[in-house]
């Protein structure tokens, strides 16, 4: 998010797992990051808590501010990017691209766990909740439990069906419907906290996911913007959820969706094959938020002009998409045209040319979080939402 910077020097903050804490080497893949090196972190080492300890969700479904509070600076100058998909994916994958993590250097775990071939066997989920990291750039990175997964519906359900998860503030639920709000309910979050979402799809015809989103837009009208909050939050809190006399502003904002479709075939992945689907895509959002707050000042008819006329040129009101084409089992890091590792990179190169929507006032890194908490709140109490639920409950799609 553009604005004013601290004065004082942000800490140079790597994180990885499991334990690991690293400075700013790895980030020069990205040629922003600093050279400070273990003696300029080793004052800040003391005091941070365990990296496999900053889940911001606990396993009731709350909002936990507290385990990465610290890692957060009173920065203005930072972005916020999440991603939501179906397991297996590739989120962790491209999270670890973003954050700049180097595969060659000896002794360095990846920031995010990436799917092994024994997980995958178990039909287990490596995330878990929001796995919150910060990279040395303030690039601040949301990886986010798989939707759609069958292993996250088996951990929550209990033997009568019931879910082990209160998603709705004192509703009780069948784990079949829990499991669904749960992945609107995360969507609907980072849409509302994030600058720049990722929405990733398995292969080019898969939809769900896009239904998804578009089930976001209906459902997250009512969000308070938490990059504009004008409610002042305690800065000496360790918790920064103390009740504000000033009412929260609800200004409609949503993250910038960049639509990603990875394990894409080879027979798929063609330019004519990616005009098709990016056609495909402004069509199915064209009456959604997405088209209109990126053209605000231009009339419907027009966006709908430049839709059924194909022109879908840089300058037009079209969605960010991009394809990664499966990976293959000889493929290395070398440059190739057309690989799912240059895929990575121009991915990456496009994530942080991305510029933050501007916002009505400097928010710190510290804002942010405390605000995002609130935002969760509004998001399990949404009446919205819980509408939704009841309609789903009452149309006996879902067993109760």
């Amino acid at each position: 998010m553009a604005g004013s910077s601290d004065p004082s020097p942000s800490p140079k903050i790597l994180l990885a797992k499991p334990g690991l804490v690293a400075g700013g080497p790895v980030a020069s893949k990205f040629g922003r990051g600093g050279s400070g090196g273990e003696d300029e972190f080793a004052q800040f080492r003391s005091r941070l808590p365990s990296v496999a300890s900053l889940n911001l969700l606990s396993d009731s479904w709350e909002f936990h501010i507290d385990r990465f509070l610290p890692f957060l600076t009173e920065n203005t100058d930072f972005t916020v990017v999440g991603v939501i998909g179906p397991p297996g994916v590739g989120k962790s994958t491209v999270m670890n691209e973003l954050y700049g993590f180097d595969s060659s250097s000896p002794g360095m775990l990846p920031p995010f766990s990436i799917e092994s071939n024994d997980t995958s066997a178990m039909a287990r989920h490596c995330s878990v909740g929001i796995e919150p990291r910060v990279s040395s750039e303030r690039i601040i990175l949301l990886d986010t439990q798989p939707v759609f997964s069958a292993s996250v519906l088996a951990e929550m359900m209990k033997p009568d069906s019931s879910s082990t998860v209160s998603v709705l503030s004192g509703e009780s639920l069948s784990a079949e419907m829990a499991h669904k709000i749960m992945g609107i309910q995360l969507a609907v979050l980072l849409a509302s906290v994030c600058h720049i979402l990722l929405v990733m799809s398995d292969g080019v015809h898969d939809a769900s996911m896009w239904h998804l989103m578009l089930t976001v837009d209906l459902l997250k009208h009512g969000i308070s913007n938490p990059f504009s909050l004008t409610s002042s939050v305690s800065q000496g809190s360790s918790s920064g959820l103390e009740k504000d006399n000033k009412v929260p502003e609800r200004d409609e904002y949503m993250a910038t969706p960049v639509f990603v479709h990875a394990k894409v075939q080879d027979q798929d992945a063609t330019p004519q094959n990616f005009v098709l689907l990016k056609k495909a895509l402004s069509k199915y959002f064209e009456t959604s938020s997405f088209m209109r707050n990126r053209h605000k000042t231009m009339p419907q008819e027009r966006v709908s002009s430049i839709i059924h006329n194909n022109q879908l040129d840089s300058d037009r009101p079209n969605l960010h998409l991009h394809m990664i084409p499966l990976k293959k089992r000889d493929e290395n890091t070398r440059i190739q045209h057309g690989s799912f590792i240059s895929a990575l990179w121009e991915l990456r190169d496009q994530i942080l040319s991305m510029k933050p929507p501007s916002s009505t006032r400097p928010v710190s890194e510290r804002e942010w979080l405390k605000h995002s908490a609130k935002v969760w709140e509004q998001v399990r109490n949404s009446p919205i939402i819980f509408e939704y639920c009841r309609t789903l409950q009452q149309s006996g799609l879902y067993r109760r």
